[in-house]
């Protein structure tokens, strides 16, 4: 008798302890989850009182599938610029993007710190170190042309060393903004043989039933000096049509095995030596050797997906606001950049610009006199 009361009594003592760890668990795990719940309420974007951007989505879905390779530089002084194009190519595509930004080392610590505290802390992206050391003896070093030659503008000759694991990508400058979703434009069809797909200058049929006084057109005597030797015996016509290298989508496949690159910085060395370019250069120093390599040897991008020109004087009277909103890209190539002085339809960059969590970048705007 006494042995069973021995034996109840232990039962009770161990089924107490029992009773007492769970207890202690649970209040332990009641503590973890408030912790959680105060941790995750801290982390993230500040409060939108602070930067007055644009809170990211809540629930962001998963990206899969192929990965698009999107090329774009990061120039100090212009990130506003590649912040708003991203945000802009990102925010209209559900789709896979890998944004391959190539830039200076000055340039990482302030991009990186804009990325992770604006609505673009989601996006992939990889940062893409360019030595301007592999521009030696090919870009001229006359002090006049200092400021026009910009080391990053020539990131667009060395697709494959940037992006090599691909079979395409985009290419696209900063000053753009994407109003459609980027998948179509990657999915452009290029011709067999062909390594690019660009836009052309002269206005289409098409083009001129929808803009206002079509935009002027351009062609290879704009870039390129036909009085030259190494010019003329290429045999291409002076009246052929020029395109525009500031939007384009690459087959690096055949980038690489025509050894595209090798091509463009051949005629770079030589016209440091003979002076290819046109003295009167119509546009970006980096299209003449892209005209002379891709010479009636690219395919065409749809005139919705690189509409430009939204630099020049007079954009706002040269197209109509109807469609500029039905352009799927819009490139403000030319002097007047949107986040600059006054240009046309700037209000659209701005809806996709977000402001530099480190108070660097400022837009200019102009200021109405009451």
């Amino acid at each position: 008798m006494t042995l069973r009361r021995v034996n109840v009594v232990i039962l009770v003592l161990i089924a107490v302890a029992f009773l007492i760890i769970v207890h202690r668990n649970l209040i332990n795990l009641n503590d973890f989850l408030r912790r959680e719940g105060s941790d995750s309420a801290h982390v993230g974007l500040p409060h939108e009182s602070e930067f007055d951007i644009e809170a990211p989505r809540k629930f962001e879905v998963a990206r899969v599938g192929r990965e698009i390779p999107v090329v774009i530089t990061a120039v100090e002084e212009r990130l506003g610029a590649l912040i708003a194009a991203m945000n802009s190519i990102y925010s209209n595509s559900k789709s896979n993007i890998v944004f391959h930004i190539v830039t200076m080392n000055d340039t990482v610590d302030h991009l990186k710190a804009w990325l992770s505290k604006t609505a673009l802390k989601a996006v992939k992206y990889k940062m893409l170190p360019f030595d301007s050391r592999i521009l030696e003896g090919k870009v001229s070093k006359n002090p006049q042309e200092t400021e026009a030659v910009k080391s990053l503008t020539f990131a667009r000759f060395y697709l494959p060393v940037f992006v090599p694991d691909a079979e395409k990508a985009i290419y696209m400058d900063d000053d753009v903004i994407v109003q459609g979703d980027i998948e179509e434009l990657y999915n452009t069809p290029l011709k067999a043989g062909h390594a690019a797909a660009f836009s052309d200058d002269c206005d289409s049929t098409a083009a001129k039933g929808i803009v206002r006084g079509a935009g002027s057109q351009k062609n290879y005597i704009g870039f390129l000096d036909f009085k030259k030797e190494s010019i003329r015996k290429l045999g291409m016509r002076a009246n052929t049509c020029s395109f525009n290298p500031g939007v384009f989508v690459a087959n690096l496949t055949e980038w690489k095995q025509q050894n595209i690159t090798k091509q463009l910085e051949k005629w770079m060395e030589l016209n440091v030596v003979e002076h290819l370019y046109s003295r009167t250069l119509a546009g970006s120093i980096t299209t003449p050797p892209l005209l002379i390599v891709f010479y009636k040897q690219h395919s065409s991008i749809d005139p919705m997906w690189h509409v430009r020109h939204l630099g020049l004087v007079g954009a706002g009277n040269r197209y109509s606001s109807q469609f500029i909103k039905a352009a799927k890209l819009l490139h403000w190539n030319g002097h007047y950049k949107p986040w600059g002085r006054a240009s046309a339809f700037s209000e659209i960059w701005d809806k996709w610009y977000l402001p530099d969590p480190m108070g660097n970048f400022h837009p200019i705007r102009r200021h109405t006199e009451d």
